[in-house]
């Protein structure tokens, strides 16, 4: 006999768990399916180690920095790959264990194994079969595999967190946030870094200024960046793979990543059983409501046609379970003016409207930027650069966009992003008291657009 739920969960990543443990604290006997380790993508093959990783790398700079501020640092200093990676999967597991606590603290029940449909409210997890008044579909997305000769041979995110040897040499190919963020780490640690990518230019969507300023400081940090070049094939000899270019080069090394894209996990749920409909993408369609085009299924988060980011689905997570489970008033999730952050080297961080954006929806637009040399960098002698945007609608003079490539931009942009939700125009920006010595100060004190 089967065991029945008023809400199942499939996948337990970040907007899954929400949405789980929010149902259950309004009465609803909730089941979560997960077949890997609790938390998902986020916790345990993207941001969190990612982040982890990206603050390693940095300490190469910060090494050589140190001795313009009167320490005696050694000129060579070793990293130990294999200490990394075992401290970052100490961290991961820690984290796995509290979102254990979470869901079982909240009253839902953890069911281990891959979940697929019967039909609409019936599930095969494994062989145990449960049915559902609701099913959730929060399984996120995987990384993309190249379809060139050899492609097998690849490393994505997902196994380079776990990669044994210390990378000396590396391709990566992508030019994405993933692929820049890796090219940052795999640099900082102490490997020669090639990215390859087909475009003109990388970040693709992001401000062409902003991405130009990027490309400027990875060229003086030395990596090598291959625009307009694509993989042909690849093959391995040994220890060392050959990739192949469309440019006609043969590239050599240790370490081989495919940073091209994500696509929706959806192979192997058996949609078809349950009348989810997919867009050309892969993607699972929903309305504003996250209800799929099967009335008893709903689906958040990376797997869906809304916006990739990890906060997003934990807000579309809360705001499912109490529009379902509660009598509070709706809740609406705000999709505008979502901040992100590039954790590159220098990290980017942006919020707001792209240059082309604002253009090409009409708004006559003011330019205001500025472009310096931080103050740490006064003593340390690094030639790295700051760079600031910001983009103002001429007619209300209200801010469209932020953008920043400098030391803690993310951090700064996070207090931006409030600003812009409010509706903040230059005037406000220009009247507000600057900090200090800080770069963020720099956003107030722009007068002169460009």
């Amino acid at each position: 006999m089967s065991k029945h739920y008023d809400f199942f969960v499939i996948g337990a990543g970040s907007g899954g768990v929400r949405a789980a443990r929010i149902a259950a604290t309004h009465g609803a006997k909730v089941g979560v399916a997960e077949a890997s380790d609790l938390g998902g993508t986020c916790v345990n093959l993207g941001c969190v180690p990612k982040k982890l990783m990206a603050y390693a790398a940095d300490y190469h700079s910060h090494f050589e920095d140190a001795k313009g501020f009167g320490w005696d640092t050694p000129d060579h200093v070793e990293f130990d790959w294999q200490k990394l990676i075992e401290r970052k999967d100490a961290e991961i597991s820690r984290l796995n264990g509290i979102y254990n606590k979470i869901l079982g603290n909240a009253g839902v029940e953890i069911i281990k194994g891959y979940a697929s449909f019967v039909d609409k409210n019936t599930l095969d997890i494994d062989g145990q079969r449960v049915t559902a008044d609701k099913i959730l579909i929060a399984v996120g997305a995987t990384p993309r595999w190249p379809t060139v000769e050899g492609a097998e041979l690849f490393l994505t995110s997902d196994q380079i967190f776990h990669w044994k040897e210390t990378p000396r040499r590396a391709v990566i190919v992508g030019g994405g946030y993933i692929a820049v963020e890796f090219a940052h780490i795999l640099r900082g640690i102490g490997a020669h870094v090639t990215l390859l990518y087909r475009g003109e230019l990388f970040l693709r969507g992001f401000d062409r200024e902003l991405a130009l300023a990027l490309r400027d400081e990875m060229t003086k940090q030395g990596v090598d960046l291959r625009f307009n070049t694509d993989v042909k094939k690849i093959e391995k000899n040994g220890p060392i793979y050959s990739v192949h270019t469309t440019q006609g080069d043969i590239l050599e090394c240790d370490l081989p990543l495919a940073a091209i894209g994500r696509v929706p996990k959806t192979e192997g749920l058996n949609l078809d059983n349950a009348g989810v409909k997919l867009n050309a993408r892969g993607q699972i369609i929903v309305n504003e409501d996250y209800q799929t085009s099967s009335d008893s299924i709903y689906a958040l988060g990376d797997v869906t046609d809304t916006y990739n980011l990890t906060p997003v689905a934990i807000q579309e997570g809360h705001a499912l379970a109490d529009n379902l489970f509660s009598d509070f008033a709706r809740r609406e999730v705000n999709y505008k003016n979502i901040a992100t952050a590039v954790f590159s080297d220098p990290p980017l961080s942006t919020v707001g409207l792209t240059e082309e954006e604002a253009l090409a929806k009409g708004y006559e637009i003011e330019i205001f930027k500025s472009t310096f040399k931080p103050m740490k960098h006064t003593l340390s002698g690094r030639d790295e650069k700051t760079f600031m945007k910001l983009i103002v609608d001429k007619e209300t003079d209200r801010v469209l966009g932020i953008h920043m490539m400098g030391l803690d931009a993310p951090e700064i942009m996070q207090g931006f992003a409030v600003a812009l939700n409010c509706g903040a125009t230059k005037a406000e920006f220009d009247r507000t008291m600057a900090m200090h010595p800080t770069s963020a100060e720099e956003f107030v004190t722009m007068r002169t657009p460009s």
